[in-house]
């Protein structure tokens, strides 16, 4: 049973919607940065130029790959908290001791997992245009992804409804609408 979190307002909060490539991160980030008007930054920012080559070439990242795109995020995430402001990052986010890493930031960390149809998913990544991440590595993503945990701060959201109705659900359950 998924626990409902009720973020503390007082203090910056990080909303990270992640989820595998292709489940809609980005488009519902957007959509949040709109409503809550909060600093957005898409994970692929704070990508290495060697992290992109390697994933444009079909090569899955490595954990060893991963840990500095982190830790980068986590950084600024912390920076925001520093000055008093919350913000939205999206982030595949695929492995709890990824979340673990990000969870340190300063402020309160929860996390939007975008979730759905692996087939969706897969026409969702045939029709894009402009991003380096190939089909190819959805099955290592999936493979890869662990399930929020219960005690992990964040939510489920199917992504078989509109975005606007994801982007609603989303602020409803974290207690933001």
């Amino acid at each position: 049973m998924e626990a409902e979190v009720e973020p503390m307002p007082q203090e910056p909060t990080h909303l990270v919607v992640m989820g595998v490539s292709g489940s809609g991160k980005s488009t519902i980030a957007e959509l949040l940065r709109k409503r809550l008007g909060w600093d957005f930054a898409e994970a692929d920012e704070f990508h290495p130029e060697a992290n992109i080559r390697k994933m444009t070439q079909g090569t899955a990242l490595t954990d060893e790959d991963r840990w500095p795109w982190l830790r980068a995020m986590q950084a600024w995430m912390t920076e925001h908290a520093a000055v008093g402001e919350s913000t939205i990052v999206t982030c595949s986010a695929l492995k709890r001791t990824y979340r673990d890493l990000l969870r340190e930031a300063d402020g309160v960390v929860l996390f939007v997992h975008l979730d759905g149809d692996p087939a969706v998913i897969g026409e969702r990544m045939e029709h894009r245009s402009g991003h380096f991440m190939p089909k190819s590595l959805l099955p290592d993503q999936l493979n890869t992804l662990e399930p929020l945990a219960p005690d992990e701060g964040g939510i489920r959201v199917s992504i078989e409804q509109t975005p606007e109705e994801i982007a609603n659900e989303t602020l409803e359950r974290l207690g933001l609408a």
